[in-house]
């Protein structure tokens, strides 16, 4: 059975915020989230097993597990479906299409790591959760989160690019644009004076408040 998340916290998770501890019973064995430190976590829910949309997305999420190896990143679902529940539909997923579900997929019976991370809304006629997905970087931070409707499946390569975009956030001290995607410029943050706006406003004509960075050079064009 699932148990109560360490020191829950009074709101849900937040981008920001020490993503909730928890141990639970999953399709791999007991699994506890602080025990994912040190690389990347995709954590997501979706509503119910035996699904077409979850369905979907599962097989599409197993078919990209090495893309999201390839940037330090492991997979973990939830739903508050029973554990015999989890481990009969992937049994008929692999069945039925030929993937084997490798990532483990919690049990949320008590709904207690769902309502920590405020994957179930507390308004809602139902116990199902919505399509949730946390982005926690390898210190255990929360650092994106997005929600999505019980009705609209998720782009695994939507997820992949944001995961990528927070990775070269990070690793260049620069900001992402509308639709970047890996190995094209991104941007310097905005200045944070007068001195640094003037020196941006004549780079290649570019606006002060929109400047591209090299990414070679750490410099801006």
């Amino acid at each position: 059975m699932t148990e109560t998340p360490q020191n829950p916290p009074a709101v849900a998770a937040r981008i920001d915020d020490v993503a909730p501890d928890f141990e639970a019973r999953t399709t791999q064995g007991l699994v506890r989230l602080s025990d994912y430190r040190g690389r990347w976590l995709l954590f997501f829910s979706h509503p119910a097993d035996f699904t077409p949309v979850c369905t979907s997305e599962f097989v599409a999420l197993e078919n990209a597990r090495d893309r999201f190896g390839a940037l330090n990143c492991d997979l973990l679902g939830l739903s508050v479906d029973s554990l015999y529940a989890h481990i009969a539909w992937v049994k008929d997923i692999e069945e039925r299409f030929g993937v084997r579900i490798a990532f483990p997929i919690v049990e949320d019976i008590s709904m207690a790591v769902s309502r920590a991370y405020g994957m179930i809304h507390e308004a809602s006629a139902t116990t199902a959760a919505v399509r949730s997905v946390f982005f926690i970087d390898p210190e255990g931070i929360v650092r994106a989160l997005i929600h999505y409707p019980m009705n609209v499946g998720r782009s695994v390569d939507e997820l992949l690019r944001v995961l990528a975009a927070l990775q070269e956030a990070e690793a260049s001290d620069v900001a992402t644009p509308e639709g970047w995607r890996p190995g094209e410029a991104a941007v310097l943050p905005p200045p944070l004076d007068q001195d640094e706006a003037d020196t941006r406003a004549g780079m290649n004509g570019g606006a002060w408040y929109l400047t591209h960075a090299d990414k070679h050079h750490g410099g801006a064009r």
